[in-house]
Parts: C-alpha cells; structure tokens; sequence
C-alpha cells in the first residue's frame, strides 16, 4: 500500500501529545486573535466531566490539530495552524488546574506542569500565541501578576477565571481524568506539503449538519450497532415521521417546554447545545426512557400540525383556530395537551387555555405588540399551576379599553380568523374578505347614492381611505357575490349583502347610507363582541407589556458593541434602577442579595463555583462584598446575566425583576 510523503497523520492522546518534552507549540501570526468564550469553555469542560465519569472504553474526540514543523534555534517547534482555539483553552483549563492542585497535591501538579511549560526552559509556555498576545497568555498560565498591578480585560483571563472558579480541589481527580480521556488526530506538514490547501479542505468539507442531525447523531453515538438500530427504528423513525420537515422546530419547541427558557436559533447551534445541556449524559436504559417522551411528544405535534386528526371536535377546533397564529405557542400547547391526553387535565380547562392563547396573541397584534419571547414565560407560569398561567396571560394581554381603541382606528389583523368567529363561521375558504368602502374607490363611487367620490374633499377622502382596512369597514362574503359588487358604490351592494348566509354581513342591507360615522359605529358594536369572544383573564396587577422578564432576557456572547446602553432601566421587586449594562446589573444584584438574602448568595456559588470568593485568587476585576468576601467581576456578558438570572431563581424573585431594553439593544 502506498503512503502519503507530504503529511503524517496519527491519531494521539492529546495530554500525552501534550506532555511529550518535543511537543513545543508556536501560533503563526497570520492566525486570527483567540476567541473563545465562556459559553465554549462550559462546553468544553462539561464533555470533560462526561467522559471523566465514564469506564476505560471511553474515550472523547476532540477533532484534528493541523501543524508544520519549524526549528527555532536548539527548538525544533510546530507552527500550528488550525486547532489554535481548541489548544490555547485547553492549556488555560490546565494552568487553572494545576494552580488549584499544586499546594496539596505536588505529584499531579509535576504532571500538569510538563503539559504547560517548555522542557528545556520553564520560564516559557509549551504554547506561544500570536506574539501580541504571548505575554498575557504567558502570565496567565504562569501565574505571573503584571508588575504595575494594573487590571487589564482580555479572554485568555476571562477563560481562566472560569476554569479557575470551577474546579475545586476535590473535584481536581474527576477532571483529569477526563482530561487524559482527550484524543485528536495530529496531521503534521511536510516541506512539500500545501498548508493553505489542506486547511481549507479540512475547514470546508460541505453543509454542515443541522441541529436535528446533530442531536440525532449524539443520542445514537456510543452505541452498539444492535442499540442504534433499536434506538433508531423504535424511536427515531416514528419521531421522524410524526414531525416531517418540521423536525427543527419540533426539538426547538420541545426544549422550550421542558427548560422553560428560550432557545436561540441562528448561529451557534442552538437547539443542540440546548439538547447537550438538557440531556448531558444517556446511557441505554436512560435514552430508552427518554426517548419514549420525546415520541409520544412527536405525536402531540403531528396533532398540532395537522387538527384534522383530533378526535374531540371541540378541541380540534380550537386546534384549527390557533394555527392562524403560527406555531409560537406549540410549546404550551403541547404540555396542556398530553396533560389532558392522561386525565390530569380536565376537556372545559384545555380549552379555556386555547381560547386565552388566542386572546393573547389576538389582542397584542391588534395593538401593535410582538409576540417574541412570550411562550417560555407561560411554561415557566404553567409549571406553578393553572392558575398562575391565567394570571400570566392577564398580565400582557392588553386591556378591553386599548384593544377597542385599536379596533376602531388599526387595521384588523387575521381578518378572516376573526369575521369568521364573529360570524360564527368555521370554514372561511369559500369565503371572500369584502371592502365595504373599497381601498381604492373610482371617482364615481357613492356611500349614498348621490355624491360621488370625485366630490368628496381631501379630508374626507383621507378619514375614509384611514379606516378602509378596520373592523367597522371589513365583512365576509361568498365569492359569486363578492365578484358582483366588486368596486360598486354602496347603495349598489346591499342586494348582495342581503343575500349572504352571513348574519354580519348581512345586517350590512339594513344601513342606509356608507361613510366614516357608520363604519366607527360599526367597529363599536363588532368591538363588543370581539372582546367577549376574545376575553381576558382578570388580574391584578402592572401591566409589563413594555418590560422583558429577566429569565427571558436576551444573552449575548462576548461583548457587543453597544452593550453599555443595553437596558433603558431595570425594575427589581418596584424598584427602578437606573441600570444600563449588564456588567452592573450583575454587580447590583449580588451586591442586593448579600445584603437581603446571603444564604441564597452561598448556595448559588457554592454549587456554580462562583463569582464569589473568600480572597482574591488570581489576577482580574474584582469588588468587594465584606471585609472577608470578594466577587469577581471579569465574565463575559453571556455569563453574567445566566449568573444573574440563576442567583434570582435561587433567591425565588426571578417573576419579580424585569429589564426595559433601550433603543440600542434593538441593533445589538
């Protein structure tokens, strides 16, 4: 067999790798600045503590490290040239590793030091970064403080900070262990060999797998051949086929109901890192048991697709009546749904929660309201109870007195959803949407049979043309007669309305005349019975339609560019807080809580590795919470807020804290 001559691959166990006296590694300079974040080191150590846990057999692969190899005087050094992100994080695991272990443990913190420092000189890093760098990686993995005292923010900090904050020295054992479970496949260069070429061929090797394969891939990896086949035609396969091309969203919805917490699609994989963290380990029996749920949820969402196949004529038609609105709310849907499919929940309260979804989204459209980020809130709410749903819808369901005022003057959203249930029509495909007064009149067109549109002043034609797409002004008609009276003037149409089977169009042939004043009467009475069809739950209570719960805002990698003027303001428990960043938040809130809750301070740290501590372990941003306690303030924003969030939840004041985004956080 012949062998390539221009590239040496092996596959390697990477501390080994690592450790070997020859292993000296330099990053060139067109290598692009480091940038991992938090996010990736959680990642990165949560893989570490997996494998750790598992038996011999295990092992975790960490991909490809690709590298040439250059001398540099008595050195001979690989210049490293994709792996640069994955290594440098490591190394910083490791240095926080062997800063935690080395006063009590000197044997494993020798074996950690050959990893980290040059054989022949251990003043220098094993690795070197790009050269405007290697300094403070240097002295971060070194433990060297600058000399001046000075504080400085830049990610190789940042990581160690992590890293440093979650490990103890308990713990120390477990992640080495995992740590010696790493494998990579080292591909050294030879003097022939194209390095831009190879680079982009490992780098671009065509689409990358979508979030559902992914997470399809990681339930079956690991696996015997006979388990994957079980796995995958009594589950996989009938998941598959109950969720179609909406496989995506299926997983998406699914975690938010469970999480109660949003989750991001672009970029990042979102839907799988959600997966990983919900589901971090699944040996068999486990993936078994879960595996059942996420069937039988497979099948609720096929009902939900498709409302045809809902047995319950009442409940699938508010079924039907909620596809109008999209899939946004699926995640509750689901819940209440299986919840009534096993008898804990009663048919009259399954639909009282359709009908108040509806009103919900309905009502916030009609005012001019989004409705992103709502669902994770109300699963978190039905979590407490029924009750406490109801009430969470109240709460951002705008009142009868904005809703009415919106219906006279707005354009009527969903208008054949909405005619048709005021019309008590199920089935408007048959059905056309009729102008009354049309959007746009010819010149002879009459409201009363005498003056013509030509005639009209602006004014009028401009108060006209203003309510033309409202709910006074709109009715629906079957569409031999629509096509009738298709842009003739009133007196000229009520014959056809007259004939219509639809009682609210119909009622249309009793007016005498087409104009502003009857189209606002009209609104006011259609108004009256759309709020009663479209109710809201009673609640007492601020109205937060402008606020986001803090549970649900917005966390953001690294630092963006904007990120001091996030927040417009925060309100904490009634209290309004002059707080624009997230970085002050973090510092307001724990400061806040060691004052009125330490114990739930402790617990949070205590079970999080951090941010406080009881001195000033390395180098970076810290405050001060006592004479005696310390809190360290150097994350990244991602982490920061998921620290503040966290804490309140501890605390059981997260329903309590809200943000006001400002303008900037809009172009975040």
């Amino acid at each position: 067999m012949s062998t390539a001559t221009n590239i040496d691959a092996t596959a390697v166990n990477t501390i080994a790798w690592l450790s070997a006296p020859d292993t000296n590694i330099v990053v060139p300079v067109y290598q692009r600045q480091y940038r991992w974040d938090i996010g990736g080191c959680e990642q990165l150590l949560a893989d570490i503590r997996a494998v750790g846990d598992t038996d011999d057999r295990h092992m975790h692969f960490i991909g490809s490290i690709l590298s040439s190899v250059s001398s540099d005087g008595a050195d001979t050094e690989l210049v490293l040239i994709d792996g640069q992100q994955r290594t440098t994080t490591l190394m910083l695991l490791i240095a926080a590793l062997h800063h935690t272990v080395r006063a009590d443990d000197p044997e494993l913190a020798a074996q950690l030091e050959r990893v980290l420092v040059r054989a022949s000189d251990p003043t220098r890093t094993k690795l070197r970064p790009h050269r405007a760098w290697a300094d403070v990686f240097e002295s971060v993995v070194l433990d060297r403080r600058p000399a001046d005292g000075t504080l400085r923010d830049s990610r190789f900090d940042d990581n160690y900070a992590f890293f440093r904050s979650q490990i103890s020295a308990e713990e120390a054992p477990r992640i080495w262990r995992g740590l010696q479970k790493l494998e990579h496949v080292a591909i050294t260069l030879g003097a022939g060999a194209n390095a831009q070429q190879i680079f982009e061929s490992l780098n671009s090797t065509g689409e990358p797998l979508r979030d559902h394969e992914l997470i399809h891939n990681y339930v079956l990896m690991g696996l015997s051949h006979a388990e994957q086949s079980e796995i995958e035609d009594d589950f996989w396969l009938p998941i598959e086929r109950n969720t179609g091309e909406s496989i995506a969203a299926f997983w998406r919805h699914y975690l938010v109901m469970t999480t109660g917490r949003e989750v991001e699609v672009a970029g990042e994989r979102g839907v799988y890192a959600a997966f990983r963290q919900r589901f971090p380990r699944l040996d068999l029996d486990t993936l078994r048991a879960h595996a059942a749920e996420w069937r039988e949820y497979s099948e609720i969402y096929r009902t939900l697709l498709d409302p045809s196949r809902e047995s319950d004529a009442d409940v699938a038609r508010q079924l039907g009546y909620l596809t109008t609105f999209g899939r946004a709310m699926y995640p509750l849907v689901m819940r209440a749904y299986h919840d009534h499919a096993h008898g804990e929940l009663e048919k009259d309260v399954l639909i009282r929660t359709l009908e108040y979804v509806q009103s919900l989204l309905l009502r916030r459209t009609v005012v001019g309201l989004g409705n992103e980020r709502l669902v994770a809130r109300l699963c978190r709410a039905r979590e407490q109870g029924q009750g406490a749903l109801e009430a969470a819808i109240g709460r951002i369901a705008p009142s009868d007195e904005r809703v009415r005022v919106a219906l006279k003057y707005s354009d009527l959203p969903h208008a054949a959803y909405v005619l048709g249930r005021l019309s008590g029509v199920d089935d408007t495909a048959e059905l056309d949407i009729e102008h009354v007064f049309p959007p746009a009149p010819g010149d002879n067109w009459s409201g009363d049979g005498e003056r013509e549109w030509a005639d009209y002043t602006e004014d009028e034609q401009n108060s006209h043309r203003a309510l033309a797409q409202t709910l006074g002004n709109l009715a629906l008609l079957e569409q031999p007669l629509a096509e009738r009276v298709l842009d003739k003037s009133f007196p000229d149409k009520r014959a056809a309305y007259d004939r219509s089977s639809i009682p609210t169009t119909r009622d249309l042939a009793q007016e005498q005349a087409w104009g502003t004043a009857a189209i606002s009467e009209r609104s006011a009475r259609l108004s009256a019975d759309f709020l009663r069809i479209w109710t809201r739950p009673a609640v007492t209570g601020i109205d937060d339609d402008g606020l986001t719960p803090i549970l649900d805002a917005t966390r953001r990698r690294g630092w963006p560019r904007g990120w001091q003027r996030e927040f417009e303001y925060v309100e904490y428990r009634g209290e309004h807080w002059e707080v624009y960043d997230v970085k002050y938040l973090f510092n307001r809130i724990f400061k806040r809580l060691w004052a009125d809750g330490r114990e739930h301070v402790v617990a949070f740290s205590a079970r999080r590795g951090g941010p406080i501590f009881d001195a000033q372990a390395w180098n970076g941003h810290w405050d001060t919470l006592d004479e005696s306690t310390y809190i360290y303030m150097g994350w990244d924003s991602n982490y920061m807020l998921s620290a503040v969030q966290g804490l309140l939840e501890e605390a059981g004041l997260a329903s309590e804290v809200f943000v006001k985004y400002s303008y900037t956080a809009a172009h975040m």
